[in-house]
């Protein structure tokens, strides 16, 4: 049975996970419904849907993993549970970063104010290509789960209930020179897209410096809604970066406490941690979209009255 620590951190976790699991499912139920209702669907509308799929599976693999290492530590001792575990977590990890910069270049093209050829060419096929761009992700982050589970060993990590005292431990223990070879590509794998949503976010702040001298220049003293959309999307943009740097230090966290000899309470609090990530961009983008935010200000609107009707 777990202790008293170990029961806290188990129900932040589930905290985290309802309140991840409520602003992802908000996102894509609304924009499924204008999806059914309009019979077509936006890029912008078809990326944040798959970005929120995406990090619902992920949120599931993250808080199963915590449960099962804490209640069922059994269930890894043969290694082959481990294999689906890890082929889950790295296809929705994956997917998760991938979608998240199909968005960062989606705002960056869509927002940036640009004149080169390329720039306009890419502007102009944006809308045409997204759906094609969204399905090779999901092929590759396929391509690079199978490669990691099939790598792997069966008895690559397997855990030994030992007795101490009062409290049962879960020591864990792997094959270290495999283990970390397969953990330092996947964090290497995913510097591709960080890199790519960094070098959006870059071009867009050059984008509105520009934009921002050249108004300072005309002196319309105008409403400027090209600097508002600039601003909205960089602090999307800035946000997964953010978000993502502190999910990638959690994920360390817990892999590399595989290598000490207590293993269960390192592991439960880098999962914790990792839990911050795919849960609060999803309200951070439900802020920053209109339409996702007249539509959560409406169903607030709706439960206040409910509740306001049930009092009286």
């Amino acid at each position: 049975m777990p202790d008293k620590v170990e029961t806290t951190l188990m129900l932040m976790a589930a905290g985290e996970f309802s309140m991840g699991i409520l602003g992802n499912a908000f996102i894509g139920l609304v924009n499924c419904m204008g999806w059914i209702k309009n019979r077509k669907i936006a890029s912008i509308d078809l990326i944040l849907t798959s970005l929120a799929i995406s990090r619902i599976c992920l949120l599931c693999t993250i808080l199963l993993d915590c449960f099962i290492l804490v209640l069922y530590p059994d269930v890894y001792a043969t290694g082959k549970q481990m294999r689906i575990i890890d082929f889950f977590w790295t296809l929705t990890n994956h997917l998760s970063v991938w979608f998240a910069t199909c968005l960062s270049i989606f705002y960056f093209l869509k927002i940036a104010n640009f004149f080169h050829p390329l720039f306009l060419w890419m502007k102009k096929r944006i809308d045409s290509v997204i759906p094609r761009i969204l399905l090779g992700c999901l092929v590759l982050s396929v391509f690079i789960s199978f490669f990691v589970t099939e790598n792997l060993n069966d008895d690559f990590r397997y855990c030994v209930k030992t007795k101490k005292k009062t409290n049962l431990t879960v020591r864990c223990r792997v094959n270290k020179a495999q283990y970390a070879s397969i953990k330092i590509c996947l964090n290497l794998l995913t510097l591709f897209p960080f890199s790519v949503s960094l070098i959006s976010f870059l071009f867009l702040i050059l984008s509105l410096w520009r934009h921002t001298r050249q108004m300072k220049l005309s002196a319309t003293g105008c409403r400027d809604f090209s600097i508002e959309a600039h601003v909205g999307a960089m602090k999307a943009v800035i946000s997964f970066l953010l978000l993502f740097i502190a999910y990638c230090l959690a994920f360390l966290v817990a892999t590399s406490s595989y290598f000490m000899p207590e293993t269960e309470l390192a592991v439960i609090t880098g999962e914790l941690i990792a839990l911050i990530y795919p849960s609060s961009h999803s309200f951070i983008l439900i802020l920053g979209s209109n339409k996702l935010r007249q539509a959560s200000l409406r169903v607030l609107w709706k439960v206040k009255y409910i509740l306001n009707r049930r009092n009286f």
